[in-house]
C-alpha cells in the first residue's frame, strides 16, 4: 500500500498474459504470392456489410453480435500490386506459404514448444470490418514451451529460470493472417471515406500467447515482451519497424470476479507498463462501483424508465451539443436508474467512473457521448432542462439518476439496451470480460465484449497441412543464438560499444546497418563502407532524437533514402554533418528525396577551390587571433569554418584547409618581419 493509501499492483494481485503478433518477413501473403507493398493509389474500391452468423455448434459469438448491432457498411481500398481476388474474397485461398510455415516452426523450436504433426486451418470470426471475409484464417502450430527473462534483483515475482532470469510459460503458437489496414479519409487522394486498405490483409503473422504471470511491478511486463521480441528478431525471419509487432495483453486482478480483459494494439513497449497499470486500477475501481450498485439496489424498468425528451430541449438555446442534435432530427433519449443518484459520477480512481464506461460504449455506435444527472446542470443544460427531463421520467433528483444521449431515431433502442446490459454486467460481475483498445496516452478504451467459444470453426477451403520430421530438424537448426551472444557477436564484428550494439538489435535498422557498415549493396563498391560507430549512432540516436521533435515523422524516411545518404558519405560527396541534415529535411516533409533534401538544406558539397576561398576569407578576417595564438588558433577557426560550411565539406578536409591556411599566414608574417629587418 502506498503512502497515499493507493494499493500497489502487488496489492491488487495483477495477473497478465501476453499475446505477441509478429509479422513474418516472407515478402508475400500467407495464402497468395502478393507482396505487402505500400500502394501509391487505390484503383479498386468496394463495400461490404458484414453480419454475425452461427458457429460450428449453432451459437453466436457475443463479440460478433455486438459488432453486428452497429450495422456498419465497410469500404475497402486495394491496388493490383499488393492484393488479388483472395483478399477480396472472390476466390479461394492458394497454398500455404512454405516460408511462413518454416518461420513458425523455427519460432516454436526456439520456445521449446510441442509442435503438431498436422496443421488444421480454422476460421476465427472477425466482424469489425478488418477482414473482407468476416473471419481470419489461423492454425495452431504448437502448444507449451517457455522463455527466460533477465531479472535484475530484487526478483519481480517470476520463478524457475536460469540464475538471474525468470521463466514464463507459453500457452500456444499460431500461424495466421494479418488484418486489413485502417485508412482515414484524406490519407490518400483517392480515399474519400474511412475504410480499410488491403495491402496488409493476409500478411503472415505468428501469434504467441503466454501463460498468465503475476505482475507486482509493471516493468515485468515490458521485460517479458522485450525478451520475446529479441528472440523473434534473432531469427532474422521477421519484419521490423512500427506496426510489424503488436502486443495484446490480458489483464485481471484478484477480486475481479475472474474476468479477464483483453487490451489490443499495444505497439510500443513503453506503453505496456502504463496500459497494465491503468487497466488494473480501472478494474479495481469497477469492483468498488459494482459494490455501490448492489448496495443501492438500483432498478430499471424498460417499460417506464425510458423517455423521449427531445421536446424539453426544442426551445433551449444554451446547449450547442443538444441543439446540433435537434437540427439533425436526432432523438434525445433519457434512461432512468432508480435509487442510483451519484453512481455515474463516483470515481474510486482517477478517470474511473461509470459515466465514462457508458460514454465509451455509446461511442462505438457513432454517438458522441452521454450526459448524466450527476454532472448536470452543465454544458449549457440548465436546471430547468434537468427538471424537465426528471419530470418526464417521473424521477427524483435526490434519489434517482438518469443518462441522456442523442442518436438517429432507429438507433436509440439498441443503444439504450446495450447501456442497461452494461450496467447490469458491472453490477453482477464487477469487471466485464471485454476487449479494449490501448490508447496513445497509455490508457484503454472499450471496443466490444470478449469473444466466446462460438468464434472458431473449420476452414473448408484449405486442406490439412502435414509437418515432416525433416522440417522439424531444419527448424531446430535455425534456432537463433541467445540475445546476449548475438549482441556480443555484433559488437565484435563491427568494433562498436555494447550500448550501441544493444540499441541496434532492438531497432528496426539492424540489417540496414550491416549493409551500410560493410559496404554490401552499395553501388560504389567495397570502398563505400562508412565507419560503423557513426552509422550506428546516426540510425539509433539521430533518427530517434529527430523523431521526438514536433512535425517530424521517421516513417517518411525509408531504407533506400538512408542507403543513398550513407553511400554519398562513403564516396566523400557529402560530409558527416550532412547525414542528419538530410534526415531532418525528409522527416519534416521539406524534402521527398535525398537530392531534394540536399537542395533544401543548402548542403551541396563545395569543391576544393571554393573550400580554399572560404577558409582563406576566415583566415584573413582573424589575422589578429592567429598573431596572438599561432597554431593554437586552429581550434577556434575550425569552429567558425564548420559553422559556415555545415554539411558541405568533410571535417577532415576543412581541418586540413584551416591548418594549411594558418601555416601560410604564419609563414607570410615571418617573411614580412624578415624583410623589415
Amino acid at each position: 500500500m502506498s503512502a497515499q493509501g493507493t494499493p500497489s499492483l502487488g496489492d491488487l494481485g495483477v495477473m497478465v498474459g501476453l499475446e505477441i503478433h509478429q509479422q513474418l518477413a516472407t515478402g508475400k501473403k500467407l495464402f497468395c504470392d502478393c507482396p505487402p507493398a505500400e500502394p501509391d493509389a487505390y484503383p479498386i474500391t468496394f463495400s461490404r456489410r458484414l453480419r454475425s452468423s452461427s458457429g460450428e455448434v449453432g451459437g453466436h459469438d457475443p463479440a460478433a453480435l455486438f459488432e453486428g448491432a452497429r450495422a456498419k457498411t465497410i469500404t475497402y481500398y486495394a491496388d493490383y500490386n499488393s492484393s488479388c481476388l483472395v483478399e477480396q474474397d472472390e476466390e479461394p485461398p492458394h497454398r500455404l506459404d512454405p516460408d511462413a510455415k518454416r518461420t513458425a516452426l523455427t519460432i516454436a523450436s526456439a520456445l521449446r514448444s510441442r509442435t503438431y504433426t498436422e496443421l488444421h486451418t480454422m476460421r476465427k470470426t472477425v466482424v469489425d470490418g478488418s477482414n473482407t471475409t468476416g473471419f481470419q484464417r489461423t492454425m495452431l502450430v504448437s502448444e507449451g514451451g517457455s522463455f527466460d527473462v533477465p531479472t535484475p534483483p530484487p526478483s519481480q515475482g517470476l520463478e524457475g529460470g536460469a540464475p538471474g532470469t525468470t521463466r514464463i510459460g507459453v500457452q500456444s503458437i499460431c500461424l495466421e493472417e494479418d488484418a486489413a489496414k485502417v485508412l482515414e479519409a484524406g490519407a490518400h487522394a483517392d480515399v474519400d471515406a474511412k475504410g480499410y486498405g488491403l495491402e496488409r490483409l493476409g500478411v503472415p503473422l505468428v501469434e504467441i500467447a503466454t501463460e498468465p504471470f503475476e505482475v507486482p511491478d509493471p516493468g515485468a511486463v515490458r521485460a517479458a515482451a522485450l525478451s520475446l521480441g529479441r528472440m523473434l528478431r534473432g531469427t532474422r525471419m521477421v519484419t521490423r519497424g512500427l506496426g510489424s509487432i503488436r502486443q495484446d495483453v490480458n489483464v485481471s486482478i484478484r477480486g475481479g470476479g475472474g474476468s479477464v480483459v483483453e487490451v489490443k494494439g499495444v505497439q510500443q513497449l513503453d506503453q505496456l507498463a502504463d496500459v497494465v497499470s491503468y487497466e488494473a486500477y480501472r478494474q479495481h475501481g469497477l469492483t468498488s462501483i459494482s459494490a455501490r450498485l448492489r448496495e443501492c439496489r438500483w432498478e430499471h424498468d424498460a417499460s417506464r424508465d425510458r423517455a423521449d425528451v427531445t421536446g424539453v430541449f426544442r426551445q433551449s438555446a444554451s446547449s450547442k451539443i443538444i441543439q446540433k442534435a435537434v437540427k439533425q432530427n436526432h432523438i434525445i433519449m433519457a434512461v432512468a436508474f432508480r435509487n442510483a443518484a451519484g453512481i455515474f459520477g463516483y470515481s474510486p480512481h482517477e478517470d474511473v467512473r461509470l459515466g465514462r464506461e457508458i460514454a465509451e460504449l455509446v461511442r462505438r455506435f457513432g454517438v458522441g457521448g452521454i450526459f448524466h444527472s450527476d454532472e448536470l446542470p452543465a454544458y449549457g443544460i440548465t436546471e430547468r432542462d434537468v427538471a424537465g427531463v426528471a419530470g418526464l421520467l417521473q424521477a427524483s433528483l435526490d434519489t434517482d439518476a438518469f443518462i441522456m444521449l442523442a442518436a438517429p431515431a432507429g438507433r436509440t433502442g439498441p443503444i439504450t439496451d446495450q447501456i442497461i446490459s452494461r450496467v447490469r454486467r458491472i453490477a453482477t460481475d464487477g469487471v466485464p470480460a471485454d476487449t479494449r483498445l490501448a490508447t496513445a496516452d497509455g490508457r484503454t478504451a472499450f471496443l466490444r465484449p470478449r469473444p466466446g467459444s462460438a468464434r472458431m470453426y473449420p476452414e473448408t477451403d484449405v486442406p490439412t497441412i502435414a509437418i515432416t520430421q525433416e522440417e522439424l530438424d531444419r527448424a531446430a537448426a535455425d534456432v537463433p543464438k541467445p540475445w546476449s551472444e548475438a549482441v556480443s557477436d555484433l559488437q565484435d564484428a563491427y568494433g562498436i560499444n555494447r550500448q550501441l550494439a544493444e540499441q541496434l538489435w532492438d531497432s528496426p535498422y539492424l540489417e540496414l546497418f550491416e549493409e551500410v557498415a560493410s559496404g554490401r549493396g552499395s553501388r560504389a563498391g567495397a570502398g563505400a563502407a562508412v565507419e560503423p560507430t557513426f552509422v550506428a549512432s546516426a540510425l539509433c540516436s539521430s533518427i530517434t532524437r529527430l523523431g521526438r521533435q514536433e512535425g517530424m515523422d521517421a516513417g517518411r524516411l525509408d531504407d533506400q533514402m538512408i542507403r543513398e545518404a550513407f553511400e554519398m558519405l562513403g564516396k566523400n560527396e557529402i560530409a558527416k554533418e550532412s547525414v542528419e541534415m538530410i534526415f531532418q529535411a525528409i522527416m519534416s516533409a521539406r524534402a521527398g528525396t535525398v537530392s531534394d533534401a540536399i537542395k533544401s538544406a543548402s548542403i551541396q558539397s563545395v569543391g576544393a577551390d571554393e573550400l580554399g576561398e572560404i577558409v582563406g576569407g576566415i583566415i584573413q578576417d582573424n589575422m589578429e587571433m592567429i598573431s596572438n595564438q599561432g597554431e593554437r588558433a586552429a581550434g577556434p577557426l575550425m569552429g567558425i569554418a564548420m559553422k559556415r560550411l555545415r554539411g558541405r565539406a568533410p571535417g577532415q578536409k576543412v581541418n586540413e584547409a584551416v591548418v594549411r591556411g594558418i601555416a601560410r599566414a604564419l609563414l607570410k608574417r615571418q617573411q614580412s618581419r624578415q624583410d623589415r629587418a
